[in-house]
């Protein structure tokens, strides 16, 4: 017997057992008001609709916020101290003290450390032929008297001179400009508030590039031109969009010859560019943008390279020459369509060229060389990750690249382009014990009920039997085309360690499986997002992977709305359902297009406005279709700040399910009032989500002893 620790009752497999709520709190009961959500087809009674605060600042709303905050921590005093076990675990296998792998750029090695105690990266730079370090960002000293803090991004100018850099001190996603002179430390008077904290430097290095939000509904709205020394207030505007439908990004080349204002959609997409010597220039149509077509340009060896969906629904790799780019009819195809490959990705470089490749719920990479000969980078595991990591500079001979699955923490190798070599740079540490040998990982295909075969990557210890006794973690998202990925969670581990099977769901809506998995799991075919999830949870219990009544299920965002409908789907499959950030009004937020993200995702979700669209997503929105009946426990997260969900939306849900419920199980809120979308910020600081997440689910088992025991 070795000698990790894991807590009791965890030797095997958790034991099944009375939730631990010996007193069992009242939970707050939100008022009902009548309030009619009106639309062409037909009005709906919302008695809750007035938690909604746009200045959230309503008293009565945040009393009962708070109300909902203080049920929830009662509902988990029996498990205080596991709570607290699980968040010093958590924090013990984070390296106090680590650092990323630097990169080189225009002569320099940049690098992001952490400093032992502190929550947030120091961003840092040196000479590469050596000399002093100059530190660039401290976001330790930046969010010092903050609760909330995000570095958005950062760009130095061309000249090495000028560092611009954007942050959040909120959590809605509205982001502060701000310019350094690097060599004296020196932070200049001028701030650009309200942008998307996009920035982009011109080659004279002192012109800045940016994107300006709406402060209501938060879109990208404008690009403008910023110069260094200049009032704000008086930034020249160098484009506008006119279709709220498309979202703005701004960028140099891998080459940085050219600057590039990229508009996309959910189904199309525009890129213009100047020279980036020439600030003042009027930015140029590449392609002009046409439904269902979409496409993503860099530019590297003197010509264009595009990955477009142009006649090629998994996308194809073409490239162009500068004077031919506009014209489609002389792009040369570099990495031809595949039926059964997706092509999700892309790096240009002078001499060579990387690609990611999905298939499979798999992504690989494979790089081709200036004759367009090509090869796969090697993988070691059947199941795994691999990414393009950070590639700067156009004449680079080496491609760095990450790998990771559900056992290997993510990797960092440098593949050398002359010599095929692959060099390790850096695993990421797990402390407190780790070791990948005493976990096992196993892929799965399910057959959905029209006959798909879906995917799932299953991870456990070694030790588990397939016997029908384990608890289940089962995850999924399965929206906008983003894909699950078989990679390490080091979390996961507070879970496998106590015996349970985590289960990701490769469900369609996601990529995983090319462009026809996305699209069969969007608009009118969104319901086979959730019926592969269920037929997943059904598959695992009845090939004994867990056992039937120890099967929990966690997503957050849209993945929550996953949550939401398979509640109302299958209750009973479930003991517990955690939905952090749920969009679970999904009616009701799509008729309403001063909501962020609203308008840009008519073409994911539907337009309410249109008759078939609306009653299709009546059917699945998770508020509307809550019936009484008996739902498993629930733990829902929100952000008071969430620019992305909106609060009300899992507040509303939960206040509605406690009238509705016929189970005793319990239904938590928990609401972050000083964060958005993404949670709390800070590396240790969010763990403590996690541990609260996890000490829900393992009380729902009967688990409430911190104290370890020999495996």
């Amino acid at each position: 017997m070795n000698d990790r620790l894991v807590l009791l009752a965890a030797a095997t497999s958790v034991a099944l057992a009375a939730p631990l709520m010996a007193q069992t709190p009242t939970p707050p009961v939100a008022q009902r008001k009548p309030h009619v959500v009106e639309s062409p087809h037909g009005n709906r009674d919302d008695p809750y609709y007035w938690l909604r605060d746009d200045t959230r600042k309503n008293p009565e709303m945040l009393a009962y916020l708070e109300a909902e905050n203080a049920y929830t921590e009662a509902a988990l005093a029996p498990v205080k101290a596991l709570r607290a076990t699980l968040f010093e675990e958590l924090k013990g296998r984070i390296k106090p003290d680590d650092e990323a792998p630097p990169w080189r750029l225009r002569g320099y090695l940049y690098a992001s450390r952490f400093v032992a105690g502190q929550d947030y990266e120091v961003n840092a730079r040196r000479p590469v032929g050596g000399g002093a370090e100059q530190v660039l960002v401290d976001q330790n000293a930046l969010a010092a008297g903050h609760s909330y803090f995000s570095l958005e991004a950062w760009d130095v100018s061309l000249d090495n001179a000028r560092l611009a850099y954007s942050t959040d001190t909120v959590g809605r996603r509205q982001y502060v400009i701000q310019i350094k002179d690097i060599a004296s430390g020196t932070v200049l008077p001028e701030r650009i508030e309200n942008t998307s904290g996009s920035v982009a430097w011109a080659a004279d290095g002192k012109t800045l590039f940016y994107v300006e939000i709406d402060p209501s509904t938060l879109l990208t709205t404008r690009v403008k031109r910023h110069v260094v020394g200049t009032d704000p207030t008086t930034d020249v505007l160098v484009y506008e969009e006119a279709d709220d439908s498309f979202y703005i990004g701004i960028g140099r080349t891998r080459d940085a010859r050219f600057l590039c204002i990229g508009v996309s959609s959910t189904v199309s997409s525009e890129t213009r560019c100047i020279p980036s010597d020439q600030p003042t220039a009027e930015f140029r149509v590449l392609v002009p943008r046409a439904r269902d077509f979409e496409y993503d340009v860099d530019h590297a060896g003197g010509r264009w390279l595009v990955r477009t969906n142009w006649q090629a629904r998994n996308f194809r790799l073409l490239e162009a020459a500068d004077e031919a780019i506009g014209d489609r009819t002389q792009w040369r195809e570099v990495v031809p369509h595949c039926a059964d490959v997706f092509l999700s990705d892309f790096a240009a470089f002078d001499r060579f060229i990387a690609v990611a490749e999905r298939r499979d719920a798999l992504q690989r990479l494979r790089v081709l060389d200036a004759s367009g000969q090509s090869r796969d980078v090697a993988s070691d595991e059947p199941a795994y990750v691999m990414r393009l990591s950070t590639n700067r500079e156009a004449d680079a001979t080496t491609l760095r690249y990450t790998y990771t699955s559900l056992t290997t923490p993510s990797t960092v190798f440098d593949l050398d382009m002359t010599t095929g070599a692959r060099t390790l740079v850096k695993e990421t540490p797990v402390l407190g014990g780790f070791d990948k040998s005493r976990y096992r990982t196993e892929r799965l295909w399910v057959t959905a009920r029209d006959g798909a075969r879906v995917p799932v990557s299953i991870v456990c210890r070694t030790d588990i039997r397939k016997d029908g006794t384990a608890p289940i973690y089962q995850h999924a998202y399965g929206s906008y085309g983003f894909s699950s990925e078989p990679g390490f969670d080091h979390n996961w581990v507070s879970l496998l360690d106590r015996g349970f099977v985590v289960a990701v769901a490769h469900i369609r809506g996601g990529q995983e499986m090319g462009r026809a998995w996305y699209e069969d799991g969007k608009l009118l075919k969104k319901g086979n997002t959730f019926t592969d999830f269920v037929d997943v949870t059904r598959a695992l219990v009845a090939q004994k992977y867990g056992a039937a009544d120890k099967v929990f299920a966690m997503g957050g965002s849209a993945g929550g709305l996953l949550m939401g409908a398979v509640a109302n789907l299958a209750p009973e499959l479930y003991r517990g359902l955690v939905s952090h950030v749920p969009f679970v009004d999904v009616v009701t937020t799509m008729l309403d297009e001063s909501i962020p993200l609203t308008t840009n995702e008519f073409d994911e979700w539907g337009n309410p406005k249109e008759k078939a669209s609306y009653d299709y997503m009546l059917s699945y929105s998770p508020y509307d279709q809550l019936a009484r009946k008996a739902y498993p426990a629930m733990l829902v997260t929100t952000g008071l700040w969430d620019s992305q969900v909106q609060y009300w939306e899992p507040a509303k849900y939960v206040a509605k399910l406690r009238t509705l419920n016929t189970s005793a199980a319990p239904v938590l809120l928990r609401v972050n009032l000083e964060a958005g979308h993404g949670g709390r910020s800070g590396r240790f600081t969010r763990l403590e989500q996690v541990a609260l997440e996890y000490a829900f689910i393992l009380q729902q088992v009967g688990v409430s002893s911190p104290a370890p025991t020999p495996r």
